[in-house]
């Protein structure tokens, strides 16, 4: 029976995970106490659904296993949400300086790749970006580049507000140059009904002038 049952359970299909996990460190940390050392493992994960949540969680314990399952927790509880545009990249370039790291990360044009290292190429993976440009400049930390890459997306403004502003640029250049044309027709037409208008006062000049040189004659 117990042969049976573990079969039938082997057999069922796992829900699929919400979140995608990815360890980015496992550091041994040590602390001096009176009668010695303690030693615990301090672990930086990075979650995400590759559909623009991402979020980067950090747990201690003295096992690794314990220690993942804090830093995942604590990585659900600092989620953020990546704006991605059609193209799989970034709305607009964004620069951020954390404590001793510089990052900088651009929009790329489809089929450019994610062109990052470190820590920083795993956080744009789980967040669902595809093609981007990035330079990480000074420290190489993997925490302190985690960070700092979260804050770089975090920073970054949302599609829907540079659509509507490219949109209502583009009308109002639109109506710029209508509004105009149509003044210029209107002052066209009063043109030439004035130039009509001084066509019948001539004509009439000239019938009146026959008139009064035929009246002389007879």
């Amino acid at each position: 029976m117990a042969k049976k049952n573990s079969r039938r359970s082997g057999g069922r299909d796992k829900e699929p995970k919400e979140f995608e996990e990815e360890v980015l460190q496992i550091a041994r940390v040590t602390r001096v106490v009176k009668g010695g050392r303690r030693l615990r493992f301090r672990v930086t994960v990075a979650i995400g659904d590759k559909k623009g949540r991402v979020g980067v969680g950090v747990g201690k314990a003295s096992e690794v296993v314990t220690g993942i399952h804090k830093a995942v927790s604590r990585a659900k509880a600092n989620l953020i949400n990546v704006p991605i545009t059609k193209g799989d990249t970034i709305p607009h370039a964004v620069k951020v300086k954390y404590k001793a790291a510089q990052m900088i990360i651009l929009p790329a044009s489809p089929g450019t790749g994610v062109i990052a290292g470190g820590s920083l190429r795993k956080v744009l993976h789980l967040a669902g970006v595809k093609n981007v440009l990035s330079k990480n400049i000074g420290t190489r930390n993997t925490l302190v580049t985690a960070q700092a890459a979260m804050r770089a997306l975090k920073a970054l403004r949302p599609v829907k507000e540079s659509q509507k502003k490219v949109e209502v640029k583009k009308v109002e250049k639109v109506e710029k140059k209508d509004t105009p044309l149509d003044e210029q027709g209107r002052r066209g037409e009063a043109k030439e009904d004035g130039k009509s208008v001084k066509k019948e006062e001539k004509a009439d000049k000239k019938d009146k002038t026959l008139v009064e040189d035929n009246s002389k004659k007879t």
